[in-house]
């Protein structure tokens, strides 16, 4: 299994240093902005914001209009927090799918189980290094903001209360790739399985969010798992609850893909699409 994480993990390298540094770069640019606008515009933006219906600030996640748009924590869960999990979520959703049923699509991953090596080792040296990718991606943007927050003169916020966004974050995203893992081991290809877990994924960004608005979807946001995604809230209040529940699911998400992953024949290239049988129709003759 050692190997199978190494070598997977090697795979990963341009993933975590193409989306880890990509971000890197918004991260600059949010901690430059909040520098400007500290400075400069607040007073403008106020005055702008107070036009603003209060369902807008609370469709992102941001109790008050002003006080929470102006607070190191709540401008970083505004501009950059709130938008994470569809964005990272692209990732997770992408390489969950793959972690298996790509190789397996392309004809490679009979080869690969033709070597003395167990579908559970194979399984879990895989699963076990998109985890330490995924961990070393939020790495990266958490020492991006300290680095960056170093330079700021009005942004700052302690390492440790801005790993709490992170954590959640992370359980977020391993639960949608889990189910991504889980959906392409079910599902006949990896396209539909990441069309499905991403389809959910936004399904479940808009309920979460418009059921701060409306009180009525209030019942079925509780079946979202984003809205036990923590930003704002998350700066010295984490809820060590809500994040154990995320990661629960993704274990149970990753305990049925094992189980189905032990259980299913291998495919090879081609095999990926439900076929209905053809249809004789009688009045078809075949020519002679």
């Amino acid at each position: 299994m050692a190997t199978i994480f190494r070598y997977t993990l090697r795979r990963f390298r341009g993933q975590i240093l193409g989306w880890g540094l990509a971000l890197s770069l918004l991260v600059l640019l949010i901690v430059g902005i909040y520098d400007s606008i500290a400075a400069d515009m607040r007073e403008q933006i106020e005055e702008l914001f107070a036009s603003y219906p209060a369902e807008l600030m609370a469709f992102f996640g941001v109790g008050d209009m002003t006080s929470g748009m102006f607070s190191p924590e709540g401008f970083l869960s505004l501009e950059f927090f709130s938008w994470m999990p569809v964005v990272l979520g692209i990732f997770a959703v992408l390489m969950g799918s793959g972690l298996l049923a790509s190789d397996e699509e392309q004809g490679r991953l009979d080869l690969i189980m033709a070597h003395p090596v167990s579908r559970s080792a194979l399984f879990m040296g895989r699963l076990l290094a998109f985890v330490t990718a995924t961990v070393g991606i939020l790495a990266i943007l958490w020492l991006a903001f300290l680095v960056s927050m170093n330079w700021s003169a009005t942004l700052s916020i302690g390492a440790a209360e801005l790993g709490g966004p992170f954590l959640s974050l992370l359980a977020v995203l391993l639960l949608f790739s889990t189910l991504a893992l889980l959906l392409s081991m079910v599902l006949p290809s990896r396209r539909l399985a990441a069309s499905v877990a991403g389809l959910l994924l936004v399904a479940s960004f808009f309920v979460t969010s418009l059921a701060r608005i409306n009180e009525d979807l209030e019942t079925i946001a509780k079946f979202s798992p984003l809205n036990y995604y923590q930003t704002e809230e998350a700066f010295g209040h984490f809820n060590v609850q809500w994040f154990a529940g995320l990661l629960a699911v993704a274990a149970v998400f990753s305990a049925l893909a094992w189980w189905r992953f032990q259980r299913r024949d291998i495919r090879v290239g081609g095999e990926a699409g439900w076929k209905l049988p053809s249809l004789s129709l009688p009045f078809r003759r075949v020519a002679r």
